[in-house]
């Protein structure tokens, strides 16, 4: 194990620069030995002599002239070691860090502002060049392992026009802040791109960038080609899926497939296909990215929780998309824990809902299906004003840290007000990235509070329940009811997975009614107590045996 040593040089008391960077060190696989602050240079000499030393940091956060002067000592004094191989880095101020830079002694120069994965690639020994396209990895799971142990940082964008979004997407990449950048596009894209005869001009760019040709696809592509090359993806559509995946895979290389089990069709007024024959396609869709590698999430519970479903139902929902996707050939799944959804729940009933989840669907992992966390900010959570929703974004990664997640799809600050420029991507960007890096210094582990395991566990049986009546409920018994479309539609129109939103839908049964209760989302009956979902669960079972 290599060996790093650290200070603050001189009468400079700051120490916060290097103790982070002595944390990463640490993350990066050094022993670190940290010497304080206002030390004397022969005390630091010493102690790297002293302590075999492969690396020695310093600081100096104060007057440049003074550093100047100060540095220019350490030079002088530290020549034997570095002329022996020690290698030396200094921190400081951007000021201090150009005077540093100047003098040439210094193996690294950092100045606060670089991203935390450059100076991992750095103390990992990585010929970091920010400019340099192959120095970021191009893949998800790549880009996941190389990142780690901070998740890769993904955000939607997409204005009205085209060039507006161009110009949008060379600002993020150039600001280095962001690993994926998820293209919203409007709903003619997404639904009609390969029928023109059926957009109406009066919806461009109603929703997103309006994308019509492939070319579209590939300038958007194009001009994330710089900063830290982040990847692109975007909606899987809601028609001619197979051809539509071909596009995205050929035009801006996606970096993975994101549809739902139940929605995007007939039942949510997104697509035009039923609820069965939605649920085959994207199955087909599923197997399609999984025969080429690509990685695929199915963005579906929080479509039940942000229509006041159950708890418990969108903890089943969890399980069974992740359960499609094993079935059709998935190999990395990248599982959707979309917090605050609906936006009552407490951070604590919250917390435990995603345990729940996850609880449920680790059975499936094993070396042919890989499980990645993905957590993000609820879409309806957000408070118009722009202090609230600073403080609320960083508040929910902060807590979404629990989870230890491989990526964090940021929900922009902007959503309740609008759709995110590329500023307000950058800025919602910097303020996630604060938010992780103070939860990774330390945190108190919020998956040990009791109440949270009881709520979870409470969760993991009630959906044990409502999974046991969608076998009970499939017409026919020879097929597995957790991956036939006629099973699953069932599931639906029987009430099992029901929400109120669904109230007056040709699919959903809608007769469910759900409160907040102790900070969780609970289904109640008509005197507004809480209703266990067993009880309700057999309710609806008599029912269906009296018809």
């Amino acid at each position: 194990m290599k060996t790093v040593i650290a200070a603050a040089l001189g009468e400079c008391v700051h120490v916060a620069g290097i103790s982070a960077f002595l944390n990463l060190a640490e993350k990066a696989g050094w022993r670190t030995v940290f010497l304080g602050p206002a030390v004397p240079i022969s005390e630091v000499l010493a102690a790297a002599r002293r302590e075999k030393a492969d690396l020695v940091g310093v600081s100096y956060r104060l007057t440049p002239e003074t550093g100047e002067r100060l540095l220019g000592d350490f030079a002088e004094a530290a020549d034997d070691l570095r002329s022996a191989g020690v290698k030396f880095v200094f921190g400081g101020t951007p000021p201090v860090a150009a005077r540093a830079r100047t003098s040439g002694f210094f193996d690294r120069v950092f100045d606060g502002n670089e991203p935390n994965e450059e100076l991992l690639a750095y103390l990992r020994g990585e010929d970091f060049q920010p400019n340099d396209p192959n120095r970021y990895p191009q893949t998800t799971i790549e880009r996941i392992q190389w990142k780690s142990p901070y998740p890769i940082l993904r955000h939607h964008f997409g204005l009205p026009t085209m060039a507006d979004s161009l110009a949008g997407i060379q600002e993020i990449a150039a600001a280095r802040v962001l690993d994926v950048i998820s293209l919203g596009t409007d709903q003619d894209a997404q639904e009609n791109f390969l029928h023109p005869e059926r957009q109406d001009p009066r919806r461009t760019g109603a929703g997103g960038v309006p994308v019509r040709t492939p070319q579209d696809y590939a300038a958007l592509y194009a001009a994330s080609r710089q900063g830290n090359y982040p990847l692109m993806r975007t909606y899987s559509g809601t028609d001619d899926f197979i051809r539509l995946a071909e596009i995205f895979v050929e035009t801006i290389h996606n970096a993975w497939c994101a549809i739902p089990l139940f929605w995007f069709n007939q039942m949510d007024g997104r697509g035009p296909w039923d609820l069965a024959g939605s649920i085959r396609e994207h199955q087909k869709v599923m197997a399609w990215y999984g025969e080429r590698g690509i990685p695929v999430e199915l963005n579906e519970p929080h479509h039940w929780g942000m229509r006041d479903a159950p708890d418990a139902v969108s903890v089943v929902s969890a399980y069974l998309a992740a359960y499609n996707a094993k079935a059709f050939g998935v190999r990395d799944y990248i599982a959707q824990l979309m917090f605050n959804s609906p936006a009552g729940l407490s951070d604590a009933m919250d917390l435990a809902k995603m345990l729940a989840m996850l609880e449920m669907i680790a059975p499936l992992a094993d070396d042919n299906f890989r499980i990645w966390k993905q957590t993000r900010t609820g879409l309806l959570s957000y408070p118009v004003e722009d202090n609230a929703a600073r403080a609320h974004l960083a508040a929910s990664v902060y807590h979404q840290m629990n989870l230890n997640p491989d990526i964090i799809h940021i929900v922009g600050h902007t959503e309740a007000d609008h759709a995110a420029t590329g500023q307000d991507v950058i800025e919602a960007a910097l303020m996630a990235r604060r938010a992780i890096e103070n939860a990774l210094r330390g945190r108190p582990d919020g998956t040990l509070d009791p109440s949270v395991q009881a709520r979870k566990s409470q969760l993991v049986e009630d959906a044990g329940v409502l999974l046991d009546a969608i076998r009970q409920l499939a017409p026919d018994p020879n097929n597995d009811a957790f991956t036939d479309p006629a099973a699953l539609q069932q599931a639906v129109t029987s009430g099992v997975m029901d929400a109120p939103q669904l109230k007056n839908n040709r699919f959903g049964q809608g007769v469910v009614r759900t409160r907040i209760v102790s900070g969780a989302c609970v289904a109640i009956n008509a005197s507004g107590d809480p209703l266990a979902e067993p009880d309700r669960i057999e309710q609806i079972l008599m029912e269906i045996k009296n018809e």
